[in-house]
């Protein structure tokens, strides 16, 4: 692979989703659907188009790209975890939460719309995700359909992402029973944000994984990949929000430092937390020994996620 093809790779995949996305939150009413009323609908598609670098469906299409399968099921797949992680970007900005104006350089959906639309929205995302994977045009075996589902229910649930959110806010002290924040080390700080961040990027590797219908082995060798690429990932957003600009990232930062959140950045200092990337890029890499050249792009990814300004 040469240093174009990775950027045309992401980019196919990005446009493939859009377009799919463009016609998911299509105003006509699905069967056994009432209505899709246009307000909600003009917030959600504000939340979804027009941006993102659409890096989970990306890990979803390459990873079963690995075993030979590229259909429209794939994407399918892919534009569910968009869905939710547009859901979750929409509820992560409230006022309530991180309270964030800012967003892919735009304003937030409730800046742009109101607070109540907001969250209407994340929910219409939420369970538009879930709709997505049950539809028998995502894969005809109800097996299959039911794995995936599983899949992302359990990485963005109560024992993934939004428990993630959960032990974040207590971490700030918001939800302790002194108000004062949870004393954090490496260990706690290191389960947050496999939660929070680390949950939905492995799972989307898993969920190609079982669209390719991979063996007990390969999906072994994929989830150690997932799960050291949703630590980088992280690790790469700590040191964007620290060094970062806002007009590069495309929304606000240095909010741990305000916030005094406890991240392996503030944990280990930025030389150290830079060779933990290092490393766990190297170790994504390893993970993906036995598929070879198969899996150039995903060692491309790997590269990206650690490298990239935004």
């Amino acid at each position: 692979m040469t240093s174009l093809d990775f950027p045309k790779r992401l980019d196919t995949t990005a446009q493939a989703i859009e377009r799919l996305l463009d016609r998911l939150l299509a105003p006509e009413p699905l069967p056994g659907e009432i209505a899709r009323p246009r307000h909600l609908m003009e917030a959600m598609r504000y939340a979804m188009l027009g941006g993102g670098k659409r890096l989970r469906p990306h890990l979803v299409v390459e990873t079963a790209r690995l075993f030979g399968r590229d259909d429209e099921g794939v994407l399918r797949a892919g534009a569910a975890v968009e869905c939710i992680h547009g859901y979750s970007l929409v509820h992560d900005d409230l006022p309530a939460m991180d309270d964030d104006d800012l967003r892919r350089g735009k304003p937030t959906v409730h800046r742009a719309f109101d607070e109540a639309t907001a969250i209407l929205a994340g929910d219409g995302l939420l369970t538009l995700a879930f709709d997505i994977l049950a539809d028998e045009a995502t894969d005809p075996d109800p097996a299959l359909r039911i794995a995936l589902t599983l899949t992302l229910a359990r990485s963005s649930g109560l024992g993934g992402m939004v428990g993630g959110q959960m032990l974040d806010l207590e971490a700030e002290g918001r939800f302790t029973p002194d108000g004062q924040p949870l004393r954090a080390d490496e260990a706690s700080t290191l389960r947050l944000q496999a939660m929070k961040t680390g949950a939905i990027l492995a799972a989307s590797v898993e969920m190609g994984a079982i669209l390719g219908r991979a063996g007990p082995a390969e999906r072994q060798g994929l989830a150690s990949y997932g799960r050291a690429l949703g630590q980088a990932f992280q690790i790469a957003d700590d040191l964007l929000d620290a060094e970062g600009e806002a007009a590069t990232v495309g929304k606000a930062t240095g909010k741990d430092a305000a916030k005094g959140k406890s991240t392996l950045l503030s944990l280990l200092g930025t030389e150290a937390a830079r060779t933990r990337l290092a490393d766990l890029v190297t170790e994504a890499n390893a993970a993906l020994a036995p598929f070879g050249e198969r899996a150039e792009t995903l060692r491309r990814t790997a590269a990206f996620v650690a490298e990239r300004q935004s």
